[in-house]
């Protein structure tokens, strides 16, 4: 069955070697819808519908709170320059107030919160600096210093965040009722309850802590990346107190030279893709806040508010369709599908648009070639994934189709981990480090096989 992973080495080298014969010719037609992706993504953005639902997109987003610091940072990853020029300044303004945006709330607010949970603050911390250094989507970051000596950076709930964020989607579905006649792809609320849900998993930072505390220790001796640990036992519901990271922001990672991108960005695609095939669990908000580079090179994940855990059943299954995609097994890309539940049978969808689609959608983990991800290929990636107007008449059929809510969190995860590398212009064969856990392969690249030995002296799988 096309589904089943070879296990001898000559049983995958004989599959390797009957693929081998058709790769220039997946190559390059995965390679040509990559790059149109850019071209279509400006003819839809250059249609006046489009643009109206888009400036609403932008006007409800700037009556929010809790959630609008959230969606901002998703948009973030976006490349404006693929709007018209007439339009573009007007986004950029709006969508920087976007980023920017934090519910106003005075240190003596937020004093009020933390003192709540956690008792007076002298109990607690030896020095602490009033002035945040960090807004985060539902809370304000602080520096301080713990009783212990400890270095700690301090996130705090912004008071009422929780009833705004409830509101916030309140008003997310109504833009989708508006915005539905221009992007069909909106009419679909499970968007809006998956967006619900995640933000509303932001609110425990309890569970958070515990998470972060878990993560780290599997991370500890990590020969390229560290996880700052949680201080469980100074968080509380309302406060998540972590080790403090002094690092390097995204935007001064912008410009280290080509290497060190390429180094940094195939840590950010191991860290959020490969995590959920190595431990069947991952972080699910890849944005560019959230990494930062330690003086000692090391590369530091933050923030895991949004975590999610998956059945080893449903990642075995995207697996599955890794598989299937990178082998261009129309046939067995269906069978799933149609499995799953994902492709309705008495549909007229056939198992060539279920191939077609997935190249469209994952076609940078499929290209066997070095690609430089641009901002303008994750923008195009994205235009083309919400706008079925965005792609060829063969996709109008599986677009009507419904994927599971399972997968909901992982393909997001995906897409933001795009936009990430793009802002970061990062190039690798992206496919070779997929095989990986696609098919169990050694390592191809030296940040692999570093990471191959510390698992094997570790026993960390």
């Amino acid at each position: 069955m096309a589904g089943r992973v070879p296990k001898s080495r000559v049983a995958r080298g004989g599959k390797l070697g009957r693929l081998a014969a058709e790769q220039a010719v997946r190559g390059a037609g995965t390679r040509i819808s990559m790059i149109g992706r850019s071209d279509r993504a400006r003819a839809i953005l250059a249609e006046r519908s489009t643009m109206q639902a888009a400036e609403q997109l932008v006007m409800v987003l700037g009556t929010m709170k809790g959630a609008a610091m959230k969606i901002g940072q998703m948009l973030s990853v976006l490349d404006l320059d693929l709007i018209p020029e007439s339009h573009r300044e007007v986004f950029r303004e709006k969508l920087a107030a976007l980023r920017d945006q934090a519910p106003a709330a005075p240190f003596s607010a937020m004093r009020k919160v933390i003192e709540t949970d956690l008792g007076p603050l002298r109990g607690v911390f030896r020095d602490f600096d009033e002035s945040a250094i960090a807004a985060a989507s539902v809370g304000q970051v602080y520096r301080a210093t713990l009783r212990d000596g400890r270095a700690v950076a301090v996130k705090v709930q912004y008071p009422g965040v929780d009833d705004a964020i409830r509101a916030d989607m309140r008003n997310l579905k109504f833009f989708g009722k508006l915005a539905a006649p221009f992007w069909p792809t909106l009419k679909d609320n499970s968007i809006f309850d998956e967006i619900a849900r995640n933000l509303e998993s932001e609110l425990d930072y309890e569970a958070e802590a515990r998470t972060q505390h878990a993560v780290s220790q599997r991370y500890q001796g990590h020969p390229f990346i560290t996880i700052p640990d949680s201080v469980v036992e100074h968080s509380s519901p309302h406060v998540l107190v972590t080790e403090f990271f002094d690092g390097m922001p995204f935007d001064r990672m912008r410009a280290l030279p080509k290497a060190d991108r390429n180094h940094i960005g195939e840590l950010i695609y191991r860290f959020y893709i490969g995590s959920m095939f190595s431990h069947n669990e991952f972080c699910g908000d890849p944005h560019p806040g959230n990494v930062l580079v330690g003086a000692d090179g090391m590369v530091a994940f933050i923030d895991f508010g949004l975590y999610n855990r998956m059945d080893p059943v449903n990642v075995d299954f995207e697996r599955a369709l890794l598989r299937a995609a990178c082998e261009e097994d129309a046939d067995e890309l269906y069978r799933l599908m149609v499995g799953r539940g994902i492709v309705d049978p008495t549909s007229n969808v056939i198992p060539a648009e279920c191939l077609d689609y997935l190249r469209s959608a994952a076609g940078w983990h499929l290209l066997d070639e070095p690609l430089t991800i641009t901002p303008e290929l994750a923008t195009g990636a994205l235009i083309l994934a919400i706008d079925p107007r965005a792609s060829a008449a063969q996709f109008t059929g599986i677009r009507r189709q419904q994927l599971p809510a399972e997968h909901v969190f992982s393909r997001r995860a995906d897409f933001f981990t795009f936009g990430v590398l793009g802002q970061l212009n990062s190039t690798n064969n992206w496919h070779r480090i997929a095989r990986e856990w696609a098919y169990g392969d050694p390592p191809a690249t030296d940040i692999g096989r570093a990471i191959a030995e510390w698992r094997t002296a570790t026993g960390n799988h």
